[in-house]
This record gives structure tokens, sequence and C-alpha cells, in this order.
């Protein structure tokens, strides 16, 4: 940090030197340093960046330009108690502010070669609602506990120790279950072949 400070002396005109930063009082935690909270909450930023403009290359770009602004202002930023959440409102504001700005953009149309080439064949929407709804009258088919244990897997993507303590068992109970559901489930007359 620096500031200008007087001196006496013949010119008596202040000069600019290197102020030390004050060192906080014993006992009190110094604020986090912004690579500390970067290397911790970067994946975070960048997953929700990318929920909000639906494109990883510019949500990098988003997440970049928040951490530049926060990089200035990160010695009053940091005495926050989260400056993480802070980090992620100016993620949100940056996108608004983008979405502002939309024409500053540069768009270049794509022939339809390209688009085919990077899209793909695409399914009707209706068969792939069809197929959850099927899977949705099968699950329901299982019994409670395994219906349980395989919604918590994989629609909540819960541990098998955390699928546990919520069912109250062991989690050599919860993989039997799942064991005994996804069973069930290959073995379903209904479930189409593909």
């Amino acid at each position: 940090m620096t500031t200008w400070l007087p001196v006496t002396g013949p010119e008596c005109a202040p000069t600019r030197r290197i102020a030390p930063l004050p060192t906080p009082a014993r006992g009190v935690a110094l604020p986090p340093a912004l690579d500390d909270v970067v290397r911790t909450h970067l994946p975070g930023l960048l997953r929700y960046a990318t929920i909000l403009v639906g494109d990883e290359h510019t949500a990098a770009d988003l997440v970049q330009e928040v951490l530049l602004r926060a990089h200035v202002r990160w010695h009053r930023i940091a005495l926050m108690e989260r400056p993480d959440l802070y980090l992620r409102r100016m993620v949100t504001n940056e996108h608004l502010s983008w979405r502002r700005r939309w024409h500053v953009r540069t768009i270049r149309p794509a022939t339809d070669e390209v688009i085919t080439a990077h899209a793909g064949t695409s399914r009707d929407h209706a068969h792939g609602l069809a197929e959850e709804d099927a899977m949705w009258q099968r699950l329901g088919r299982l019994p409670p506990r395994q219906r349980a244990v395989l919604v918590l897997r994989y629609y909540e993507g819960l541990p098998d120790a955390e699928i546990a303590a919520v069912l109250g068992t062991s989690p050599a109970t919860v993989r039997a279950h799942a064991a005994r559901a996804l069973a069930t489930l290959r073995t379903d007359p209904t479930l189409e072949t593909r």
C-alpha cells in the first residue's frame, strides 16, 4: 500500500513512500487471501457461471473478468464474512451486465453443415418424456426402501453413508437395496431394449 507521508527536511514536500500494512492484533485472524478463496471456490463459480450463461467458455471469461475486478478491491472484499458469496454476486451482476450490452458481442453466422456437424442428430422431445414417465412408473413398482435408495443415490447424488443416515440403516443395507432394485429394473419386461 502506498501513501503520501509528510517528510521533514529542507524540501518539506511530501514524498511517496511505501507504508507497511497494519498487522492484526494477536488472536485476530487474517482475512483470506484471494488465491486461497479462488482455489477453494473456483469450480463452484465456474459451474454457477456456466448455468447462467449456458456455455463453458463464455462462463470462464465471465469468471475471469469478475476475478480481475475482485483483485482490485480485494482488501475490502476480504473483510466480509463470506467473500465467496460476494464473488458469486459479482458473477451474477457481471452476467446481467453482459446481457445488457449484448450488442457488443460478435456473432458470426454458421452454415447449416457446420451446425449439423456440431449438433448431431436430436431425438424427439416427446420420446424423452415418454422414457422418463416409464422410468418413474418402474420406480413406483419397487418397494419403498429400494425406491428411496435409488432416488437418493442417482437423483440426489448422495453417497451410501449419507443415504444410510437418511434411512436410518447401515451402508451395507443401502448397497443391498440398490443391488436388488437395479436387478429388478433390469429384468422388468416393460424395460425397452436398445
